[in-house]
């Protein structure tokens, strides 16, 4: 079994190079998938949110209202990092009980962690490498725009909630450029399952991949 990291900033096309790393051969664990299925109605994650953020976080019918919790913590650093002291740890658990279930086999672990240049170098502990998809922060404005409807204010202030293009570079072991075409995009995630390939035999010290 071999694992890396993915990451990207928001709006940086990270689960289209997931997905494809995915038809390559890969098994993904997606850090927001986990985070979902830990918010579902009646979970201990979701109750402690409410016990913090109060009941106006759900929707009538008990599910999260992730646009509240996103108008709370995206202005006010205090609230967000109270929300990843509750949902962190609990991601991080699931994951390791659905890498466990993985150990011993030949299998490649893509773990999709959105804010990995975020979490500090413990998060970097078992990764064999980590893929960077880089964007140009003004391409990922308009992308937000376009796919998620966010004004170009709401996109520059989220991608100014995450770490800089520079942080995130400076992690990487393998950098995917998601400026061009989708075909461009297709041709380095080919080249990146090769990288990934060559990582059970490891480079000699001083060699770069990438």
């Amino acid at each position: 079994m071999i694992e890396v990291g993915l990451t990207g900033c928001i709006g940086s096309g990270k689960s289209t190079v997931a997905a494809a790393l995915v038809r390559h051969g890969a098994v993904l664990l997606d850090a927001d998938a986990i985070v979902a299925d830990l918010q579902q109605p009646g979970s201990p994650t979701l109750e402690a949110m409410v016990a913090h953020f109060g009941p106006s976080i759900l929707r009538p019918d008990g599910h999260l209202d992730r646009a509240a919790v996103a108008g709370i913590v995206f202005e006010d650093p205090q609230e967000l990092a109270a929300l990843n002291a509750i949902v962190h740890p609990a991601v991080r658990a699931e994951m390791a009980v659905r890498r466990g279930g993985l150990a011993g086999s030949e299998a490649v672990i893509v773990a999709d962690i959105p804010l990995l240049a975020e979490a500090g170098p413990e998060r970097r502990a078992g990764l064999a490498g980590i893929i960077v998809v880089d964007i140009d922060p003004e391409v990922a404005v308009q992308r937000l725009v376009a796919g998620r409807g966010l004004t170009a204010g709401e996109a520059r202030s989220r991608l100014a909630r995450q770490a800089s293009r520079a942080e995130r570079l400076k992690l990487a072991d393998f950098v995917i450029d998601n400026n061009g075409t989708p075909v461009a995009l297709e041709e380095q995630v080919a080249r990146c399952w090769q990288w990934i390939a060559s990582l059970e035999h490891p480079p000699a010290s001083g060699e770069t991949a990438g």
